[in-house]
């Protein structure tokens, strides 16, 4: 297995730039393995797909406006830094532009508190220490970081947010999610198919592409994630009651492969170093909702691991000739 096996040629104007209008309007690809199939729809027809019983589970993270400007002290001289990783209440990794983030070097936020380097790892990536937690201040003081390939500027923040999000943390959107609208819900609802959800901080890793001559070389990321006692429940029920596991999107497939327990998805809290590659056996998810990934990514793996490398790479090529959107704001997968 070869990196360049995972590779396909994007055209850019075929990457998103701004959502679709309403969520749900977007493009649906359906692909059934099991008959090898490909359907068109738009997104809100996903309800002709799920059954009573059924229980989709989302990942209920919130992006944080995690990009900040500041000041370095003494100096001046300006930075920008970029929150990807919640350490402690007042402690995170994160990305810091520029020269002269050494260990001891203290930071002015703009509106904000004062911080300090406290640890310097590879790159440009800091541990940072502030003086109040983040939390109290990036509301007011932050900005929304929109993801590399996004060169749009984003007229409503909160498009960029799930309709369900609710647990601050993340530094990009479970964007599989971001089709649904509450009325959709609703109907689902009214269908019998349960909703469950999980919880998964985004950290920008999810955008690098695996840059190792093969994928088993690349150290991938950890995230923190969360799966509580109820949440649980409502999955080993509709499971036991022979209703499907649907994943709303690659971060909610790790969280729930990374609770998997020998007959149930057992309560789970801490970090996630889950690597899903071709030749892994799934064990809790049945159907996967997603967007279409990155080249050579390692969410194009896990969704080849799903379904099949080269039958994902087909209908990847067939969604670009049927002009389908890519990435965080396009289009929408469902594979069965």
């Amino acid at each position: 297995m070869k990196t360049d096996d995972f590779d396909y040629i994007l055209p850019p104007e075929q990457i998103a730039q701004t959502p679709a209008e309403p969520r749900d309007s977007s493009r649906l690809l359906v692909l059934d393995r099991a008959r090898q199939t490909l359907e068109q729809h738009i997104f809100r027809d996903v309800e002709d797909y799920l059954r009573p019983g059924d229980v989709l589970v989302a990942n209920q993270t919130r992006v944080i406006p995690a990009r900040l400007a500041g000041q370095k002290l003494p100096g001046g001289g300006k930075v920008e830094i970029l929150l990807l990783k919640r350490l402690s209440a007042d402690t995170w990794e994160a990305l810091a532009g520029g020269r002269g983030f050494n260990v001891g070097r203290r930071l002015q936020i703009t509106g904000g508190p004062q911080a300090e380097v406290i640890e310097v790892l590879d790159g440009p990536r800091r541990i940072i220490r502030f003086d109040q937690p983040p939390e109290l201040f990036v509301d007011q003081v932050g900005q929304m970081p929109l993801p590399p390939y996004i060169h749009t500027p984003l007229a409503n923040p909160e498009r960029y947010q799930t309709v369900y999000a609710a647990q601050p943390g993340s530094a990009a959107a479970p964007t599989a999610g971001l089709h649904f609208t509450p009325q959709l819900i609703e109907r689902l609802r009214a269908k019998g198919v349960h909703f469950a959800t999980v919880t998964l901080h985004v950290g920008l890793d999810t955008f690098q592409p695996v840059s190792e001559d093969t994928p088993e070389e690349h150290h991938i990321h950890t995230e923190w994630c969360q799966v509580t006692p109820a949440a649980a429940a409502v999955i080993n029920q509709a499971r036991q009651a022979g209703g499907r596991v649907v994943a709303v999107g690659t971060t909610s497939v790790r969280t729930l492969e990374s609770a998997a327990a020998p007959e149930c998805v057992r309560p789970y809290e801490g970090a996630t170093g889950l690597y899903i590659l071709p030749g892994y056996q799934f064990k809790v998810v049945d159907a996967i909702i997603t967007n279409f990934h990155l080249p050579r990514s390692t969410l194009i793996m896990m969704i080849s691991a799903f379904a099949g490398r080269e039958t994902v790479l087909h209908a990847y090529r067939q969604a670009l000739d049927w002009g389908y959107r890519f990435y965080s704001f396009g289009d929408a997968m469902l594979i069965l």
